[in-house]
């Protein structure tokens, strides 16, 4: 009996329709679009409005439209891993709400928090369920409303984040198509330069902890960026090392969208030139669970079955990590 692979069937995505600039973010905070985009290679991100709206409600649209691609209906998903930093509530699970909300009666679920390096570690964990023959239909879903632990007076960080969702269906594959290899890393060490002090169990909500503005996302950028360089370039070429991959045999690079001065070095260590990178930063900003499923989604018709793809991401925690797998369909 041939080996089971657990393969991305279906991707898809969804941003919110308001855009904000960096020309607004000007207006916002002493920064400007000169500054930002040679920082970063940012020019404008999403921001999800209106009132009473999460994260749930973008994995909704993107969830939808993934169904609909694959033809299958809610209720035949059996595992939803949802890979997200702003879920909806504390608890309960936003796997949970949007099980509910799209109608996967059969589906159990959970959240995962990895930071930006979550959805990655979704598809590795998504996999074992499918390989091991427990599930047939998983759905990884990658998604965060950033603005939301946005402090929009701080310019190290409101000019990084947007908000976005994506989505993958992992299924079974005996072709030998699929999720090849991973290697996923974490150093709790990391915690003091990229996280949110604020609203869990050590710190709950008080008025000085909202005061002292504990309850948005933190980060010191120089050590960030220097652990991230290192890291998340490390982990892509060692997983082309394992795998005995050279350059030309990968057909696609999917880095974590953090920052474009990343992204280049990662690509610059794999050997990998850039028309073989994603990149739609630009565009989006640093979605964090949401940034390479969204690749995936606008790259989607530019895969080729068999293709050589390695996903690479770096996150807060400190967590990183790598995926190869092999593209398992041609879109239509």
């Amino acid at each position: 009996m041939s080996k089971i692979h657990a393969a991305i069937t279906a991707v898809n995505g969804y941003v919110p329709d308001y855009v904000l600039t960096n020309t607004e973010l000007e207006t916002m905070v002493d920064t400007s679009d000169e500054w930002i985009t040679s920082r970063t290679g940012i020019k404008e991100r999403r921001i999800l409005k209106g009132e009473g709206l999460g994260t749930s409600d973008m994995a909704v649209h993107a969830v939808n439209g993934l169904l609909k691609k694959r033809g299958i209906d809610a209720s035949e998903i059996e595992l939803i891993i949802f890979c997200t930093t702003t879920p909806d509530f504390t608890f309960p699970a936003t796997a949970n709400v949007l099980a509910d909300k799209i109608g996967a009666k059969n589906a159990w679920g959970y959240d995962l928090q990895a930071a930006c390096s979550g959805f990655i570690f979704g598809l590795a964990t998504g996999a074992s369920f499918v390989e091991s023959g427990r599930h047939k239909k998983v759905l990884v879903v990658g998604g965060d409303k950033m603005s939301s632990i946005i402090n929009y007076e701080d310019r190290t960080t409101c000019i990084i984040f947007g908000d976005g969702c994506g989505c993958a269906l992992l299924e079974p594959n005996e072709e030998g198509l699929g999720i090849q290899d991973s290697i996923l890393r974490t150093d709790g060490a990391g915690r003091d330069f990229l996280g949110m002090k604020g609203g869990g169990s050590v710190q709950p909500a008080t008025h000085e902890s909202i005061d002292a503005k504990l309850h948005y996302a933190h980060q010191e950028g120089r050590t960030v960026f220097k652990f991230a360089v290192t890291n998340m370039a490390d982990v892509a070429a060692e997983i082309m090392e394992r795998n005995n991959l050279t350059p030309d045999d990968v057909a696609w690079l999917v880095p974590h969208q953090a920052n474009k001065r990343i992204i280049d070095a990662t690509a610059n260590r794999m050997g990998v030139t850039t028309d073989k990178v994603m990149i739609n930063i630009e565009r989006y900003g640093n979605t964090t669970n949401g940034t390479i499923p969204l690749c995936l989604w606008e790259w989607e018709g530019q895969l080729k079955k068999g293709d050589n793809i390695v996903l690479a991401a770096f996150g807060g925690g400190f967590t990183w990590g790598s995926i190869y797998l092999k593209w398992a369909y041609d879109t239509e």
